[in-house]
Parts: C-alpha cells; sequence; structure tokens
C-alpha cells in the first residue's frame, strides 16, 4: 500500500466533502460530525459527473453517507454501496490522519 498526502487535517471541514487527484484517481475525501475520515470515488456512477465531493453528507440509521448532488442516490461511506440501488456502487479508498495531514491508500 502506498500513502498519498492529500491535505492538512484542518483543510477539511466537518460534514463537507473535498475533491483530490490522487494518483490518478479522482477520489471524494470527507469528515464526519463524528471527526470520522471516508474517502471513496468522486465519479457518480449513475450520472458520469465528478460530483460526489459535493454531495449531502448525513446517515442512514447510524450508517455515514453522501448523497450525490445530480440525482439525489445515497452512498455509504464505509462500504461505497448505493443505498437507493446496490448493484451501483462508489470505489472505496483507506485514509489516515498522520502528523496532521490526511493520507489516502492505494495499492
Amino acid at each position: 500500500m502506498n500513502w498519498h498526502r492529500v491535505c492538512a487535517e484542518s483543510a477539511l471541514p466537518t460534514e463537507f466533502g473535498m475533491a483530490a487527484l490522487v494518483a490518478g484517481h479522482t477520489v471524494a475525501l470527507f469528515r464526519t460530525a463524528e471527526d470520522e475520515l471516508y474517502a471513496v470515488g468522486n465519479v457518480d456512477p449513475f450520472s458520469g459527473a465528478g460530483v460526489i465531493s459535493r454531495g449531502i453528507v448525513g446517515d442512514r440509521a447510524g450508517e455515514p453517507t453522501v448523497a450525490s448532488p445530480m440525482h439525489k442516490q445515497v452512498f455509504s461511506l464505509r462500504s461505497g454501496e448505493c443505498l437507493d440501488e446496490p448493484a451501483r456502487r462508489l470505489p472505496t479508498y483507506p485514509v489516515r490522519r498522520r502528523e496532521g495531514v490526511i493520507e489516502i491508500g492505494l495499492s
């Protein structure tokens, strides 16, 4: 696993997303109200647009989620699965904090 520095931890606001290009992958990075970090693919599998980072962060029955701003499908931030249409999903990436910097892991 190769870890890639994305941003300072202080640059990622709570309950909002941030888009990043990491080693050729478009990634949407999120910090929840519980201060958990998640990284998923930024391309909406329904529209093909790179907009997931601009989605609405929330939860469904305790599952942290993001709703696509295009057609409002809701995705699990843990698994990437579309909770409205389970056959579709976003890729997920390992994410960590290290010395005040958020890093994404890629194989």
